[in-house]
């Protein structure tokens, strides 16, 4: 069974994606080079990232910061699994600050983690892109754009593209100056050019399109 390694030569897929893409290689030259993301190369539970994931979803950074901290007080440890979460009741984790929805989230991901569902890092390794999705996009609360993230920031898999994230879909706008953003469908079928490093891809669309909103902000004049 073949082993997929965490992180990929972004070097290489960087001469890639030029040669296969003049008007992104244009835009990678002006951006510079985007570094291998340091996470490929760290340790993680991928129970305690799904679990804050959840606990992040539609909120600031700051509040969901805020929430994980009294939810870690409250089971007494800093990872997140079926055996912590069970420490504490459903209305100790609701005093924490967790809404309804993400508490029967947690509960659904620990019950699934208790019964074997939810692949190790290990395991992971051993599984393509698509076999991950599958495996975890059943738990409630986690979408496959949830799952397309772990991929890329934390196995540092090489060949992702989310088509369903706004950022992407206006870098690739940009790109290839579009009237309008490129729909779901019709970034799949632009993304083929990049493959096999839609991720690398991918991260220089979310830079173009940071680049662009930066733009478009006014500069505040100083006063005399």
């Amino acid at each position: 069974m073949p082993r997929h390694s965490r992180g990929f030569d972004t070097g290489a897929a960087r001469a890639h994606l030029a040669r296969r893409d003049r008007k992104l290689g244009t835009w990678m030259r002006r951006i510079g080079v985007i570094d291998p993301d340091p996470r490929w190369r760290k340790s993680f539970d991928p129970v305690d990232a799904l679990a804050r994931a959840i606990l992040y979803q539609q909120l600031s950074g700051k509040a969901a910061a805020t929430i994980v901290g009294r939810v870690e007080a409250a089971i007494e440890s800093d990872r997140f699994h079926c055996d912590t979460l069970g420490r504490c009741d459903d209305a100790t984790l609701r005093a924490c600050g967790v809404s309804g929805n993400k508490l029967l989230a947690l509960r659904d991901l620990a019950l699934r983690e208790s019964a074997g569902e939810i692949p190790t890092l290990r395991r992971m390794a051993t599984m393509d892109d698509d076999a991950i999705v599958a495996a975890l996009v059943p738990v409630r609360g986690i979408g496959r754009w949830t799952v397309e993230m772990m991929l890329m920031f934390r196995l540092g898999r090489p060949d992702v593209l989310p088509i369903d994230d706004l950022g992407i879909r206006k870098g690739a706008q940009i790109v290839d100056g579009l009237d309008a953003m490129p729909t779901p469908k019709a970034l799949a079928q632009l993304g083929e050019r990049w493959g096999p490093y839609r991720s690398y891809a991918s991260f220089y669309l979310w830079r173009i399109a940071d680049f662009a909103v930066e733009a478009k902000t006014p500069t505040k004049r100083s006063q005399d």
